[in-house]
């Protein structure tokens, strides 16, 4: 299991099979020469290089001596640095990429409006469609998640309807959708509980609901308006393979939440959203008023829950919570 955990753990970071392979081999085996490393993980000479290599720019490997061909795993704190820079940085660029083609789209589509792959929906015939479209799906829904949200009387019942039919339901929701107040708990953690595979980013590019790859659902702002009125539903398009490259981008690099998992004896529901605000970077004052405490009693179970994890800061008790499958 814990060799399961680190090879999915190093694939979210980018580093392949063969790579993860040799990772593995050196923490097991090293220091040794690297032809060592290269027969315990099973790999050719050739083969071996490039893994070795990819570990030597991530930052996890280098030799253990200069001028030796001994090599050993280095403590991981600056090559996951590097990492996370670097996935941060392919999402920057894939949100400037798709920004910039939907800007030039609503330059020279929007105002003259009769191309019958967009359609622009506003008011009160966006809930209608939004109903539609979670009632349509029949493979997947794949979905950014921030306010401001449309008032949508029984969105959560339809999300959970959805579910309950065998639809799988992927949703990356910022921040602010874990600050919005009763977000989390009314909406948010019944569908992890159902079965909704949750992952969480500091700020999502844009709205979107992806219907499996039949079309999408895109609110045309999130910055420049306070309230969710207009909407495009995009047909199967470039625009569409955009939006689902720009989610998958995007799903990669965010936090999971995870649902339907064992849980420790005694971790009550409070304690749990506690978990996920702190893992989101909320802050103390909406923590408290997520889980109903004041800020003294909030102090209190942090530093209970921190001492459950043998965590001495609260970053470290945000990984091992969610290594332990509390999140």
């Amino acid at each position: 299991m814990a060799n399961e955990r680190l090879g999915e753990a190093l694939r979210l970071l980018g580093i392949g099979q063969e790579g993860t392979r040799v990772y593995r081999a050196l923490l097991e085996c090293g220091p040794a020469p690297l032809s060592s490393i290269g027969a315990a993980a099973g790999l050719g000479d050739e083969t071996l290089a490039e893994a070795y290599r990819e570990l030597v720019d991530c930052g996890l490997a280098s030799t253990a001596e200069e001028g030796s061909d001994v090599v050993a795993p280095v403590p991981p704190a600056a090559g996951l640095e590097i990492l996370g820079r670097r996935r941060a940085a392919e999402l920057d660029e894939s949100r400037i990429t798709v920004g910039g083609a939907f800007e030039s789209f609503r330059r020279q589509r929007l105002a003259g409006y009769h191309d019958p792959l967009v359609e622009v929906v506003t008011g009160d015939a966006i809930g209608l469609r939004m109903r539609q479209a979670w009632a349509s799906a029949r493979e997947q829904i794949r979905q950014f998640d921030s306010p401001p949200y449309f008032p949508l009387v029984g969105a959560t019942d339809d999300a959970l309807a959805t579910l309950a039919r065998g639809v799988t339901q992927r949703v990356v929701y910022s921040r602010e959708s874990l600050e919005h107040p009763g977000q989390l708990e009314n909406s948010i953690e019944p569908c992890i509980e159902a079965g909704e595979q949750a992952r969480v980013l500091p700020s999502v590019p844009v709205k979107l609901l992806i219907i499996d790859d039949a079309y999408a659902l895109v609110a045309l702002s999130i910055k420049e308006t306070d309230v969710y009125n207009t909407m495009l539903v995009v047909q199967p398009c470039g625009l569409l393979s955009a939006l689902v490259a720009l989610f998958e981008q995007a799903w990669q690099n965010a936090l999971p939440f995870h649902g339907r998992s064992a849980r420790p004896a005694g971790l009550l529901p409070a304690d749990r959203r506690l978990l996920r605000l702190l893992a989101a970077g909320a802050s103390d004052e909406v923590i408290a008023r997520e889980i109903g405490v004041s800020r003294r009693t909030l102090f209190r179970r942090v530093q209970v829950l921190m001492a459950r994890l043998g965590a001495t800061s609260r970053f470290q008790m945000a990984l091992q919570a969610q290594r332990s499958g509390w999140l």
